[in-house]
């Protein structure tokens, strides 16, 4: 999570490896978090967020050229991210992270180039496995893009200014 969901407790806790030292870890977890999964050998827990990651870089880049199109197509993209608010594709991504991207500010919450190389580290995964990732590596090039474009350091949801070129 980032670091309002920390500081607020909110966090999803992922735990694997021997369930004796989950367990006696529980109490801490659950100061921190709302939930806590526990998923198996060593290794699940990178594995899982390596996943969510992905979905995560996915689904921002979604949002950048859903705001880019619409923009470009003369609605406002408060409109935009309130639609897409009102139905089957309501995120709290969206709704975090639209706004403030509409503002353009990119105060980082989880830097653009950490998200990179998770999804780079998911697609290893997939290569590994068998598992072909093709959304995964287009995003991984447009998120390479933006930091060559020097914004890196910035929040993930800085990937708008590549959409919108």
């Amino acid at each position: 999570g980032s670091k309002a969901p920390a500081i607020n407790g909110q966090l999803i806790i992922l735990t694997a490896g021997d369930a004796s030292l989950k367990h006696d870890a529980q109490p801490c977890f659950d100061v921190m978090g709302k939930r806590t999964f526990f998923l198996g050998e060593v290794g699940a827990g990178a594995r899982m967020k390596l996943v969510v990651n992905m979905v995560m870089a996915i689904n921002i880049q979604a949002l950048s050229e859903a705001l880019a199109l619409g923009q470009r197509a003369g609605l406002n993209g408060s409109d935009v991210i309130a639609v897409l608010e009102e139905g089957s594709l309501k995120s709290p991504m969206y709704s975090l992270k639209g706004p403030k991207m509409l503002e353009g500010d990119y105060a980082p919450n989880f830097p653009l180039k950490h998200q990179q190389k998770d999804v780079r580290l998911a697609m290893a995964l997939g290569q590994r496995l068998g598992q072909p990732l093709p959304a995964a590596a287009v995003v991984n090039d447009v998120f390479m893009a933006a930091i060559a474009a020097g914004q890196g350091d910035f929040d993930m949801s800085a990937i708008f200014e590549i959409s919108k070129l």
